[in-house]
């Protein structure tokens, strides 16, 4: 039997799901996709259970400073692991449910639970059926991964995928991969009292390529656990059935490996080529960023399965885009937004628009404070970090910033609304900064970025306007 519709979605992840929303306005006639595990990979095994994880890990951790401040009896805390992942499991089943119950169990015969592979450009296998497609959007994600050399090991070796599943706390850990997931993970099980060990072969942490930031970055948290940089991991089995993990001259048993090194784009399944589409060195397809469209084209390709910005809010917008452009008579271009990446360790790592690698340094105002004693910080304890804000030399614009800062989730959206508004450092000098909040960071950078660069004139303080 074949089918015909005007436009098909493959995959039902958070990319899907929304391109699903734009499609569903303009017709009725599609269908969506997926014989994977349904609830989209932030609910399931990414954003949400992660941040379970870590918030039942900040808790039990905040104990440490409960001497200082005169609250007693902190060193009788214990953390019961099977309830501690119990209660990460029960919000992770909420969050899926959520997503179901307005997604996928509201839809009748559109939604599709089965696998798709292309025969020839426009015309599926899905199951047993044939389905032919004007316009084909291709969402179909990411997965985690794991050297072939390494899947001997079995369930010893962990990914996201199943870390989120475990009954138990382990005793010992090794994080190989210490971007964004492997710094989470790795600090809230070693606040557990999980004895973890993280490894890397680059010499940088978080992504982050501005050499102060990650500087200050493996200063903070290589005291709280060993980091091993700049070798890659070697995994063998011992004779007591545990896994030894070396690296350079440096060794560990351990009860489990978590392997964070990257995730695969899920193409390799749809049989991509077969739809007339040629791949480069990386497995992937040429694409517009602006139109999600391949090539040129009837196929649109949106979220993590593209490679490029592998963030719940990027995902839900190239998936608006590219359903958009799904039942559009012509691709629509849009302009992206300002690029936003945050680390939940604690302290947060943050990337904010223009990253250092990507500045041109003759033509860039730094800016760089030490947030050791700025007063709310300090009040609360968590008095570490740097913050570096990148400015354009000629008109003041903000361009970027990379901190290691307490609550830098906050801090990083704020400087990332000013970029998307073209501020520059004066405007935003100029702005109210209410004392004692964290965001007063920002204020002697901003000041002393504006008289560096000669933005101010009138022999007033920069932060005064006057009328």
């Amino acid at each position: 039997m074949e089918q015909d519709v005007e436009v098909a979605i493959i995959g039902a992840g958070s990319a899907g799901l929304y391109a699903q929303g734009q499609v569903k306005r303009k017709t009725d006639n599609y269908v969506l996709i997926d014989g994977g595990e349904l609830g989209t990979t932030c609910s399931r095994v990414g954003c949400m259970p992660s941040k379970a994880l870590i918030q039942i890990a900040e808790d039990f951790h905040r104990r440490s400073i409960f001497p200082r401040e005169g609250i007693e009896g902190g060193d009788g805390l214990s953390v019961d692991g099977a309830d501690a992942m119990e209660h990460v499991q029960d919000l992770r089943d909420i969050f899926v449910d959520k997503v179901l119950s307005t997604t996928t169990d509201e839809m009748g015969d559109e939604f599709i639970p089965e696998y798709a592979q292309f025969l020839e450009p426009g015309l599926l296998q899905v199951g047993e059926r044939r389905i032919r497609a004007k316009r084909i959007v291709i969402a179909t994600g990411s997965t985690p991964v794991v050297p072939d050399e390494w899947k001997v090991f079995g369930d010893r070796i962990l990914t996201t995928d199943g870390i989120f599943e475990l009954e138990t706390l382990p005793e010992s850990l090794a994080v190989i991969g210490l971007g964004v997931i492997g710094l989470e993970l790795g600090q809230a099980f070693h606040r557990l009292g999980v004895k973890v060990t993280g490894i890397d072969q680059l010499d940088i942490i978080g992504n982050l390529d501005d050499p102060e930031i990650n500087k200050t970055a493996i200063q903070i948290l290589g005291k709280e656990m060993p980091l091993w940089l700049g070798q890659p991991a070697r995994i063998e089995e011992t004779s007591g059935g545990r896994l030894k993990v070396s690296a350079g001259d440096n060794a560990v048993e351990v009860e489990k490996v978590l392997v964070c090194i990257g995730r695969r784009p899920n193409l390799e399944g749809i049989a991509i080529e077969k739809a007339g589409v040629k791949l480069d060195a990386r497995g992937l397809p040429d694409y517009n960023p602006n139109t999600m469209q391949i090539e040129d084209k009837p196929l649109f390709i949106a979220g993590d399965v593209n490679g490029d910005r592998p963030v719940l809010h990027e995902a839900a917008d190239e998936g608006r885009i590219a359903g958009i452009n799904a039942v559009s008579d012509s691709p629509l271009a849009f302009r992206r937004k300002t690029p936003l990446f945050i680390t939940f360790s604690d302290p947060n790592l943050v990337l904010v628009g223009k990253t250092w690698s990507e500045l041109d340094h003759d033509n860039t105002l730094v800016g760089s404070v030490a947030l050791g004693m700025l007063g709310r910080a300090l009040i609360m304890g968590r008095n570490k970090g740097q913050l570096r804000l990148y400015a354009d030399k000629t008109s003041g614009k903000l361009l970027g910033a990379a901190m290691v800062a307490p609550h830098g989730e906050h801090l990083g959206h704020l400087l990332n609304w000013c970029i998307e508004q073209d501020l520059t450092i004066l405007q935003m000098v100029r702005m109210p900064f209410y004392h004692p909040v964290l965001e007063e960071a920002i204020q002697p950078v901003l000041r002393d970025m504006v008289d560096r660069g000669g933005f101010a004139a009138g022999g007033f303080p920069a932060d005064l306007e006057r009328l």
